[in-house]
């Protein structure tokens, strides 16, 4: 293959300027998703990072058993089920709806672990001095242990919302028209490989901003531990 026909099997201009309407309508859907699924997938993990404080076994023992259960499951595999699945059962769901449910289980799970860490990162004796100063045991946790649990797992956090937006892409098997699942039709009517390429390259140019303030903020933490 000649540098022409690489060029033009995967950087055709001619093609990106005949596909670029759909991949737009994609991308701007694929940012929808992050806006519902990572703030969904927060929530849950916030849920579950406070039932995990809880000293009552009959409340740890299950809520170890649902962690582990959908951190287990691959996302691809619940959001089948969801989409595909609950209809067996009489429960009709829209694409859009599977997504944020099986991204609400799944990265649920993992935020929870995350922010359960960042809790038990906080010294007990601050809940101490908060409760004596008169707070309740919830004011403590939302103004004292939250807000220094999410700074201790900062990176944590913003690394598993960057896979959070990157795992979007799997919305494309419910046929949900996110940027992959656009770029996958463009090139299905293209015969030219050149839709995938700019899809990848706007995933890049949209999540490297991302990925550099992460390892900023892993520096910065690391530097201050010695």
């Amino acid at each position: 293959m000649s540098i022409d026909d690489f060029l033009q099997a995967f950087f055709s201009i001619e093609i990106l300027q005949q596909a670029w309407p759909i991949l737009w309508a994609g991308l701007l859907n694929t940012l929808l998703l992050s806006v519902v699924v990572v703030p969904l997938g927060f929530l849950g993990g916030v849920i579950l990072a406070l039932l995990g404080t809880a000293r009552s076994r009959w409340v740890r023992w299950p809520l170890i058993a649902w962690v582990d259960l959908f951190r287990s499951l691959p996302p691809l595999v619940l959001l089948v089920f969801v989409y595909a699945g609950l209809p067996f059962a009489g429960l009709e769901v829209s694409a859009l709806t599977a997504v944020a449910i099986g991204f609400f289980l799944n990265t649920g799970a993992y935020y929870g672990e995350i922010l359960r860490a960042g809790i038990e990162s906080v010294p007990h004796g601050q809940v101490e001095a908060a409760r004596s100063t008169g707070l309740t045991g919830g004011q403590a946790m939302t103004h004292v242990v939250l807000p220094q649990a999410m700074r201790n797992v900062l990176p944590d956090l913003i690394s598993n919302t960057l896979e959070v937006v990157k795992l979007t892409s799997i919305a494309s098997v419910v046929a949900l028209p996110e940027l992959l699942f656009q770029a996958r039709q463009a090139q299905s009517v293209t015969y030219n490989a050149t839709p995938i390429m700019a899809a990848a390259v706007v995933y890049f140019l949209l999540l490297w901003p991302v990925v550099r303030l992460l390892s900023r903020l892993e520096n910065r933490q690391i530097a201050g531990r010695r």
